[in-house]
Formats: structure tokens, C-alpha cells, sequence
């Protein structure tokens, strides 16, 4: 199928047509070199109509019910006249690069709202379980008016790390286990956080709902503060029974609100996009590399020597490197 002008996807985007905004998604997660050439152009035309939106990024191990949270969040900041848009990352199959992409199934009552959208992304075997192209998603959500944008990942390896890194809010989902109620939170996730939500709580387990928030706040008080003024507030609720959400949602704006009066919020947004900077100039340099045969030969020779251990793989790189600045 012919994929859309760019004319008619910017088209589409800014009046809300969310069958087009998913084509323009497709557009730019796509690795065929005429398309990567055309969603440059896009993203070059969209980006005066970017940069409004709440980008929060919603991590937890899996069962903490980051699509239940996600979907009752989504309705409550809708009821707020939001339009809130989800990036759900799906994990990928390594070997064929497919994805399950049941995000809108789990999320049935969220996709039907008129100003809700969802797109499941998968992750293609990217690093972390973050899709590679979910930066450029977010502003094309943006450029189509959307408020808030959602991004769920997969909550594994450093899947964390890299959604931090592209999202203003992020959000840690607890649950109630058993043990130790610190234990396999990494003091990574938690330097990280800037809200944490206690997920399923019910009467015959608020005591020990609280007795966990307590041990997080704790924990919480030994590490530095990621924002100025700000002390990482620990919410109890239930994202089922609809509780605790509004207190979700005060606490972001309060959070966006002081990031804005502290002056963090968009040098930090520039720190973000210099990231991606970073990323795309590894990606364009190995595209080139294999694009370009006597470069590629080398390459593959070196990556030879790597993949039999005949020297350090960090080493053989740095040979590579060197002899492909040198060139």
C-alpha cells in the first residue's frame, strides 16, 4: 500500500484523522531508506506543533498492572479535557521481530474514546524494550494536540533508563508482595522516580499497603533529590477501583509546575533531544558503514575477530573506529 503524501498526513494529524497519525507512525518507525527520507521531512514540518504535551513514562514489573493504571489514568485525564495518547511498548521476538501488540485489546475502554489513541509499538529487538522510534512517535502525538502522552514499557533490562530519558514525569507502579517490600527494586529505578503509586490496594491489605510506603519513603530519604524541591511522593489506590488516581494526577501537574518555575523543564527537554542526537549519529555511522563495500569489509572482518574472541569486542570497535575516522 502507498503510503500517504506528507502533505496528507500533516493534514491528517492536526485534524485528529488518527487513522492517518498511525500511518505517520508506521512512516517513522520504518527502516526503508525512502521512508526514513520522508519522516525526516515530516518530523521537520511537525516540529513547530510539538512540545505541549505531559510526557510521562509508566514502568513496573510486569503484574503491577501498568495497562489497568494506564487505561483508568487515561479516562480520568480525559474527564479533565485531556487528549491523552499511549505509546505501549511490546516486546518483540528476537529471531522474527514480531510483537504480540495486545495493548488495545487490554485497553478496550480507553480506545474508544474519542480523544484517546493508542499505538502499540513494537520493540524489534531494541535495547531495552524501548522502540527506537518512540521519541518520534511522542511528537507526532504532540503535533496531532495530544496532552498527555503515556508511554508504557516493558519493564525489563534498561527499559527504564531510556523511557526516563525521553519523558518529563516518571512513574514507578508498586505492588504488595511478599518479603521483603524493597527487595528487586533497583536503587537505579528508584534515583530515577518521581512518583510512585502502590497498585491493587484493598481493605484486607491497606495495612500492609501502608507499612510498604513507609519502607519507601525510607528508602527515598537516603537518595539525592532528582529535582530541586521536590520529595517523590508515595500514593496508595487501586487503579481498578478507580482510587487514588486524582491524587496520580494533582501530583504530576504539581510536579510539571515546578519543574516549569525551577527552570528544569526545558533544558532538561534539550538534554533529551541531545540524546537523541547521540543515538541517531550511531545509527546513521553504522548505516554507512555497510552501505559503503571496502568500509563494510573492514567492519566485518573486525566484527569477525570479535564474535571469536580473538581480542576484546570493545577493542576490536575502537580499532574500527579509529581506521573509519582515519579514512
Amino acid at each position: 500500500m502507498k503510503t500517504p503524501s506528507n502533505q496528507d498526513l500533516i493534514k491528517g494529524i492536526q485534524s485528529g484523522d488518527k487513522r492517518l497519525l498511525g500511518k505517520a507512525i508506521t512512516l517513522v518507525e520504518s527502516k526503508k531508506e525512502e521512508h526514513r527520507a520522508q519522516a525526516e521531512e515530516l518530523l521537520k514540518e511537525i516540529l513547530p506543533f510539538t512540545g505541549k504535551s505531559v510526557r510521562i513514562g509508566i514502568t513496573g514489573v510486569p503484574g503491577a498492572g501498568k495497562s489497568t493504571f494506564i487505561e483508568s489514568f487515561g479516562k480520568l485525564a480525559i474527564q479533565h479535557g485531556k487528549k491523552v495518547a499511549v505509546l505501549a511498548i511490546d516486546p518483540s521476538s528476537s529471531l522474527n521481530k514480531g510483537s504480540i501488540l495486545g495493548d488495545k485489546t487490554r485497553m478496550e475502554e480507553l480506545a474508544r474514546e474519542r480523544n484517546a489513541f493508542i499505538r502499540p509499538s513494537p520493540t524489534s529487538g531494541f535495547l531495552g524494550g524501548v522502540a527506537n522510534a518512540t521519541f518520534e512517535s511522542m511528537l507526532i502525538c504532540e503535533a496531532a494536540g495530544y496532552d498527555f502522552i503515556l508511554i508504557e514499557t516493558v519493564g525489563v533490562g534498561q527499559s527504564e533508563v531510556l523511557v526516563s530519558d525521553i519523558t518529563d514525569v516518571f512513574l514507578f507502579l508498586k505492588i504488595i508482595g511478599g518479603g521483603d517490600e524493597l527487595q528487586g527494586i533497583k536503587r537505579g529505578i528508584m534515583e530515577m522516580v518521581d512518583l510512585i503509586f502502590i497498585n491493587k490496594v484493598e481493605e484486607d491489605n491497606r495495612l500492609k499497603a501502608k507499612n510498604t510506603k513507609v519502607e519507601l519513603m525510607r528508602a527515598l530519604h537516603f537518595l539525592p533529590s532528582k529535582e530541586k524541591n521536590w520529595k517523590v511522593p508515595v500514593l496508595l489506590g487501586s487503579a481498578l477501583n478507580n482510587t487514588g488516581l486524582e491524587e496520580v494526577y494533582e501530583k504530576i501537574q504539581e510536579f510539571i509546575d515546578l519543574k516549569i518555575s525551577n527552570h528544569s523543564f526545558e533544558e532538561t527537554r534539550k538534554k533529551q533531544a541531545e540524546k537523541r542526537f547521540d543515538y541517531w549519529v550511531q545509527e546513521y555511522i553504522l548505516q554507512k558503514t555497510k552501505s559503503d563495500k571496502p568500509t563494510e569489509n573492514f567492519y566485518e572482518e573486525h566484527k569477525k575477530n570479535a564474535s571469536e574472541l580473538k581480542s576484546n569486542p570493545s577493542t576490536e570497535a575502537k580499532i574500527f573506529v579509529e581506521k573509519l575516522i582515519g579514512r
